[in-house]
């Protein structure tokens, strides 16, 4: 009877997968797959340590999976199908009960193969917010706002070497183009913290907003060690960015993406203050800016304690690199020369820390991404950084970067790019800890 009643107990969220016209300008629609019927999927609020359900009805015609990204989750429900979470057949439907952990702002998204399919996967709209709230004394704001980068309507192009990669014709802000639906309403004085989470499956953004700064506060969900204030913010695909913004100088702006093909393709929004009318005013940056290691833990000063290192760091070295795999195909990639299936599932220990050394050896830049786990970054292109915590992290064309985790989940946990192109041509492998 107990079994029987847990399975009628009505879920805390439900989630729909089906198709969408998603509307991104006047009459341009874009045909995607959507959760229940909108873009982005609702925003999910947790309370850390409190277990919740969430049930899925998978109404498309293809298996899918949802993956909630950044949280310390089992295996089986996690939401990778690689590391043994069961896929939700079409016309089925799952439940996932976990109990969320750690707070901060993370995200739900699809995490299955899209291939040369660029209406499946990340290219949809199967994307939305998660935030969990810590237990205690969570920060309060004027308004708190959710915004997904998204891009839409690709196609493979081309280039100079042969290989295939996606190009856009749309690029939005919560699944609308520059000057479509509603502004972003605020008052002189607003203290406005905005959680930014780039959801595209293949490019990174650049964001400002035009007479304002951002001060960042947390990277992937983790407050820094050094919140600053930046002109633009920098997102590769599936980083998040949480940022207050001050709202002292009153006028309508643009928020957009920096690089002018990326705003002219849609990828911006109006902040209006009350009061004030007119068309939103863009000052073009010149540059783009952009450093990890800004938010790091300053120096210890001369005299000043320091904290012993982590005793018995194992190394793991990992090289990136692509193969050609012909004319008008997708490079296929490789982790230490082999690709998933074939890559090795490292062994690790539990309660060992672990350092992995990334050598990007190809061209591309790379988004990597452990599930399971946060990271510490340790040193980035030869610069030595301390106690910013990541899930993902951007590892440059031709470039090194070293982070460090303690291996405190059991079972398998993925690592990938998170370029869905790259991952679907092999960028993936597995870390097995018992």
């Amino acid at each position: 009877m107990v079994g029987k009643a847990l399975a009628l107990a009505a879920a805390d969220y439900s989630l729909t997968i089906a198709p969408y016209s998603l509307e991104v300008a006047p009459k341009k629609f874009v045909k995607t797959m959507a959760y229940n019927g909108q873009v982005p999927g609702a925003v999910l609020r947790m309370k850390e340590g409190v277990p919740v359900t969430v049930e899925v009805a998978n109404r498309s015609e293809d298996d899918e999976v949802v993956h909630w990204h950044g949280l310390f989750l089992p295996p089986e429900v996690d939401g990778a199908m690689e590391e043994g979470t069961p896929h939700i057949a079409a016309g089925a439907s799952a439940r996932y009960t976990f109990t969320p952990y750690p707070a901060g702002f993370r995200w739900y998204h699809t995490h299955v193969m899209a291939g040369h399919d660029l209406k499946r996967g990340l290219y949809t709209g199967l994307h939305g917010f998660l935030l969990v709230e810590p237990r205690e004394n969570p920060a309060r704001y004027d308004q708190e706002v959710f915004l997904a980068l998204h891009d839409w309507d690709g196609v493979m192009v081309g280039s100079d070497d042969g290989s295939m990669s996606p190009v856009y014709r749309h690029s939005t802000i919560n699944g609308k183009r520059l000057g479509f639906g509603e502004p972003l309403r605020v008052k002189q004085g607003q203290r406005v913290l905005l959680h930014v989470v780039n959801t595209s499956a293949t490019d990174p953004h650049w964001i400002a907003m035009t007479g304002h700064k951002f001060r960042v506060v947390t990277l992937d969900g983790s407050a820094v060690p050094t919140p600053c204030e930046v002109s633009m913010l920098h997102l590769s695909p599936a980083e998040r960015v949480s940022a207050e913004l001050v709202m002292d100088n009153p006028g309508v702006w643009a928020l957009g993406e920096v690089r002018r093909s990326v705003m002219a393709a849609g990828m911006g929004m109006v902040v209006e203050y009350a009061g004030r009318t007119g068309k939103p005013v863009w000052q073009q940056p010149q540059t783009l800016d952009w450093d990890y290691l800004q938010f790091g833990a300053s120096a210890p000063q001369d005299g000043a304690a320091v904290p012993s290192a982590p005793v018995n760091v194992t190394s793991i070295p990992l090289v990136f690199e692509s193969k050609f795999a012909g004319h008008g195909a997708m490079d296929r990639w490789m982790i230490n020369g082999k690709s998933f299936p074939d890559t090795e599932t490292v062994a690790l220990r539990q309660g060992q820390r672990y350092r992995l050394v990334f050598r990007n050896k190809s061209m591309d830049d790379h988004p990597v991404h452990l599930h399971r786990h946060t990271f510490e970054l340790k040193k980035m292109a030869g610069r030595e950084t301390r106690g910013v915590m990541k899930d993902t992290v951007l590892v440059k064309a031709g470039t090194e970067a070293e982070v460090e985790f303690t291996a405190n989940a059991p079972g398998l946990s993925l690592f990938h790019c998170h370029q869905q192109d790259h991952m679907d041509m092999g960028f993936m492998m597995l870390f097995r800890c018992s």
